[in-house]
């Protein structure tokens, strides 16, 4: 029976899987690789990891498969660049969307003009998460680098580049850089100028649905498929969490948690905040995601598990477990209130100066209250995002959940009670890898059965936990502003 590989290049793992016209998941590889920090602020991986990664997926689920795909089709994690110099090679480590070097950039880019118009422009706030504001940072502090660049790509052109011999990003990708018009689907003049480069050093930017060829027979033989195979341009991984969910319809909004987190609604024009809260990328033609995305997801979670808890086991500890534990504490972590912003802020703030702080600390807490604080400060977090969605998008009627925190029932439970509305789970919970076989399918006009297939598992909140949820949350939603000032002192 014909089968898509979708791959799914995230922060942390590639994961890469073999799907059916019916929705069933017949072959999986997941592969790790890690992220350097070399200085505060800095967070950089090595792309050839990810790239060997990513072969080693597409030829781990072929071979079990023992027939060749229909196609392959990506999701990539976003906000990644590299410069590339004329001979093809590296100039640079990649930088990932938790990069916030260029900081000083944005606050002065922030002060001008240019910022609310790129803003209406690109869809994407002026942050260190962006392209944007990485290329502009080694304009100022690498001028070398700069000048040497032929190009500045992505880790998924960079996948595309080393399988096909061509430079392409898709459309969903291009639109989460800060350098793309979503009205006019191109490179937009005004980040180009404000960066000091031109389109050309840019990828070329093609609909997400589009169907490539040209496999080099090199890379065939690696990864164990043929190479007439067709390769589908795909799109992010946010984006494809949204079709993965079966989320297109009004109202029908995903909450992802994995390393970072976000909360995010399909609509059919682009639509901007007033206040700068969210941002909106391309999916398909004339279907856009409107979200926002925290950076404080699961990394968040494993910087205390190895910070406080492995060293006092002294052995590494599961993540399952150490939740179990903090879940005995009762909501509200009894007065204990955290924001989670270890590595600055993205939504709804958009501040690379925040940092994380725990507030109301009393004698009696534990070092399990501190943790489930901290995971209650991430659902904070996310909810206030989904409230400014539906000021901006409209009511949000249903909420599916993807992403590694749907390993832990307790997690999603929790997140229901924070929210007080239901969550629905799908059995495959990598939403963003289905997207992308649900949009390679679609680029071969293959029809499919997944809907009729997905048996979704629902978490009912709590009633009982609503008032003291109600209560911290707006405790919470004021920690922000109080603290804001003091952060770039720190």
């Amino acid at each position: 029976m014909e089968y898509i590989i979708g791959v799914d290049i995230g922060t942390s793992s590639t994961k890469v899987i073999a799907v059916q016209r019916d929705g069933s998941v017949k072959a999986h590889h997941q592969q790790e690789y890690p992220i350097v920090q070399p200085e505060p602020g800095y967070s950089e991986q090595d792309p050839d990891q990810i790239l060997q990664a990513v072969k080693n997926g597409i030829r781990h689920v072929a071979e079990l498969m023992k027939q060749p795909p229909a196609a392959v089709s990506f999701s990539t994690a976003m906000h990644s660049v590299m410069a590339i110099g004329k001979d093809g090679k590296a100039l640079t480590p990649l930088l990932i969307w938790a990069d916030n070097r260029s900081q000083e950039e944005v606050d002065k880019l922030k002060k001008t003009p240019q910022a609310r118009q790129l803003y209406n422009q690109t869809g994407v706030p002026v942050h260190p998460m962006a392209p944007l504001a990485k290329i502009l940072w080694w304009k100022e502090h690498t001028p070398e680098i700069f000048s040497q660049a032929a190009m500045f790509i992505g880790i998924k052109e960079y996948v595309f580049h080393h399988f096909l011999g061509k430079y392409i990003t898709d459309h969903s990708t291009a639109s989460a850089t800060g350098l793309f018009n979503l009205q006019e689907e191109r490179w937009n003049a005004l980040s180009l100028e404000t960066a000091g480069i031109t389109a050309e050093q840019l990828p070329e930017a093609v609909s997400s649905n589009t169907l490539i060829g040209g496999l080099r027979p090199e890379v065939a033989a690696e990864t164990g498929i043929p190479a007439t195979t067709p390769f589908v341009a795909g799109a992010s991984d946010g984006c494809l969490a949204q079709l993965g969910s079966n989320a297109l319809d009004a109202g029908h909004a995903t909450l992802t948690i994995g390393t970072s987190g976000a909360v995010r609604m399909a609509a059919g024009k682009p639509v901007v905040d007033e206040q700068g809260r969210l941002f909106t990328y391309i999916l398909t033609p004339g279907v856009y995601v409107t979200g926002g995305a925290v950076n404080n997801g699961g990394v968040v979670l494993q910087w205390y598990l190895h910070s406080f808890i492995q060293t006092v086991s002294e052995k590494a500890i599961e993540v399952n477990p150490a939740l179990q534990q903090a879940l005995k504490v009762p909501p509200g972590s009894e007065g204990l209130l955290c924001l989670p912003y270890l590595h600055g802020e993205r939504a709804p703030v958009w501040d690379g100066h925040a940092k994380g702080a725990f507030i109301g600390v009393q004698p009696r807490h534990t070092t399990w209250h501190f943790m489930r604080a901290l995971l209650e400060g991430m659902a904070f977090g996310l909810l206030s995002i989904t409230k400014a969605l539906e000021q901006t998008v409209g009511p949000v009627k249903r909420i599916s959940v993807s992403g590694g925190f749907t390993a832990s029932p307790e997690w999603v439970r929790l997140m229901a009670d924070v929210f007080q509305r239901p969550m629905y789970l799908q059995p495959e919970g990598n939403a963003s890898a289905m997207g992308a076989v649900l949009l390679g399918f679609k680029a071969l006009n293959l029809e499919t059965s997944f809907a009729a297939n997905a048996e979704e598992k629902e978490f009912l909140p709590n009633p009982a936990h609503a008032e003291v949820y109600r209560k911290a949350y707006t405790v919470h939603a004021k920690l922000y502003d109080a603290l804001k000032d003091v952060f770039p002192e720190l």
